[in-house]
């Protein structure tokens, strides 16, 4: 129901922003306005996003939780989206997800609305727990042996 509230309301806003602003200072600027968020925002979005990026790479050599940096990534992912979308609001809200300090604080309300179990981070070297392994003893014969073929390879073997 909030998605479906929100698809409505966007563009409502948006429609309403572009007949103020157009009104205050012309289409022209309000045209530039527009492109130039758009331009600066898919900056900010490349430059963040690398420096989040590594900040992934590095809590996996690190050995430790990778949520914050993937969830500052999809929330950059998501300001670039918002900030290549034509309108004032859209920009103002991509603008808000790529100021570090609002990322955290969105981090720790979504922290605190799911929940999980466990977290692990691969396994112990050397050691394996299979709850119910059993080894299979068995014989066996080669059969390719030396003997040759009686027949030209067809192409889909190996020789």
């Amino acid at each position: 129901m909030w998605l479906l509230l929100a698809f409505l309301a966007v563009p409502v806003i948006e429609i309403g922003l572009f007949i103020q602003v157009g009104g205050l200072i012309g289409l022209w600027p309000t045209l530039g306005i527009v492109i130039l968020t758009a331009i600066l925002g898919s900056w900010l979005v490349r430059s963040q996003g690398a420096r989040e990026l590594m900040n992934l790479r590095q809590s996996f050599n690190d050995l430790r939780d990778p949520t914050e940096p993937l969830a500052n990534g999809a929330m950059i992912l998501l300001a670039g989206a918002l900030l290549l979308t034509p309108g004032f609001f859209t920009d103002a809200c991509g603008f808000l997800l790529l100021i570090p300090g609002i990322r955290a604080a969105v981090f720790r309300w979504l922290r605190g609305r799911v929940k999980f179990e466990t977290f692990s981070f691969g396994q112990t070297a050397g050691h394996r727990d299979y709850p119910d392994d059993k080894v299979i003893d068995g014989d066996f014969t080669d059969l390719t042996g030396d003997k040759r073929p009686t027949h030209k390879p067809s192409g889909w073997t190996r020789h």
